[in-house]
């Protein structure tokens, strides 16, 4: 079965936001919350996340924006087995916060698609590009959509769910986690 988790950046994603709706469309999501939705605190945000995850009953596909693709991409190091998939959507720059040495530049363990906007406030296409490399992430240009958020003009956003049903379809029946060379020996035909 599917679960997905929507992780917002500041402020929480309002009611017009495409996260608001798609999780309103999906009676599998549920909506990490936060303490404090006007403080962006990374080590906090990734907590949440991570006690989100934790209490999943199976691997969950991670749908994050802005500061939360930042928190997401920290909670995921330490359950690579318990997520499987990441869209992450105009995350922020990190460089932004002084937190930059905070986020983890390894390739994620599972599929994951980076959306960006080559006129996006919070974090330029060059920077997110970077990023998208550095995770091993699909990265996918949105063109001039500013933070691909509510006051962009993306509310339900069909686009962004093509893109997620594409991640899910690319992850289909593989297992969870990171292949080890005994699993693949394992393997039978």
């Amino acid at each position: 079965m599917l679960f997905t988790l929507i992780v917002p950046g500041l402020h929480g994603s309002g009611p017009d936001h495409w996260q608001t709706w798609w999780q309103r469309q999906d009676p599998t999501a549920s909506r990490v919350e936060q303490g404090d939705w006007e403080t962006p605190d990374l080590h906090q945000w990734a907590s949440k996340v991570g006690q989100a995850i934790d209490q999943s009953r199976a691997p969950v596909w991670i749908v994050a924006h802005s500061f939360g693709c930042l928190a997401a991409r920290v909670a995921t190091e330490a359950r690579p087995e318990r997520v499987a998939g990441l869209l992450l959507v105009a995350p922020a720059d990190p460089d932004r916060f002084g937190i930059s040495d905070l986020v983890p530049r390894n390739r994620l363990s599972c599929p994951s698609i980076l959306v960006a906007s080559s006129n996006d406030p919070w974090m330029r296409l060059m920077r997110a590009a970077y990023w998208a490399k550095r995770w091993n992430s699909r990265l996918v240009s949105a063109g001039n959509a500013g933070h691909i958020n509510a006051e962009s003009g993306f509310g339900p956003w069909p686009q962004g769910q093509d893109l997620f049903r594409q991640l899910v379809h690319a992850q289909g029946g593989l297992p969870f986690g990171e292949l080890n060379d005994a699993s693949a020996t394992d393997a039978t035909c």
